[in-house]
Parts: C-alpha cells; sequence; structure tokens
C-alpha cells in the first residue's frame, strides 16, 4: 500500500500541507491549516499550484483503484448473524444438558 494523499500549496501563506486524493476533486473546499484562507479545488483554477494538486489526486486515485482491482476479492463476514446472546446461550445449555 502507498500513500494516498498528495501535496497541496497555499496561494496565499504558499505554506505545503497534505489532503487524501480522494477529497481532492472539482468543487472541494479546505481551509489552510497555517493562515486559514479557504482553498477552492478546480482543474481550471487559475492557480498553478492547485491545477498541480488536481492532476495528482487525479493519478493517485486512478493507481489506488488499479491497486483495488488487483486485489483478489475477499468474503464480506457477516458478524452477528447466528450469534445468540449469554442468556439464550445459557438457555439453550440447559435444555441440552435436560
Amino acid at each position: 500500500m502507498f500513500d494516498d494523499s498528495v501535496q497541496v500549496r497555499c496561494r496565499r501563506c504558499r505554506g505545503v500541507f497534505r489532503e487524501r486524493a480522494r477529497r481532492l476533486q472539482n468543487g472541494y473546499s479546505r481551509q489552510c491549516p497555517t493562515c486559514e484562507v479557504v482553498l477552492f479545488f478546480d482543474e481550471d483554477s487559475p492557480d498553478q499550484a492547485t491545477r498541480r494538486a488536481m492532476k495528482n489526486a487525479k493519478r493517485v486515485r486512478a493507481a489506488l483503484r488499479e491497486a483495488e482491482a488487483q486485489q483478489p476479492s475477499k468474503r464480506r463476514v457477516v458478524r452477528g448473524s447466528g450469534r445468540r446472546s449469554s442468556y439464550e446461550a445459557a438457555e439453550a445449555d440447559a435444555e441440552e444438558s435436560a
């Protein structure tokens, strides 16, 4: 498994932080953790750093989809079905011993 985040550079303070690639899509917004300006993410943004982050996020999402497709499918285990509470188990044990 690899890192699923991309670097984002703030347009105001030029600080760099990381954001998950699955979140970075058109219309997503986030506050810069340093200067708290709200950054809007769009592929057609005039800001080069935003466009670069969006392009990198698109590549990472494609790599994640490819990695998920290559993994063998795992069967989901449904927990709780067929289980009995301790009270029900005690009653069943009592009936069996009687």
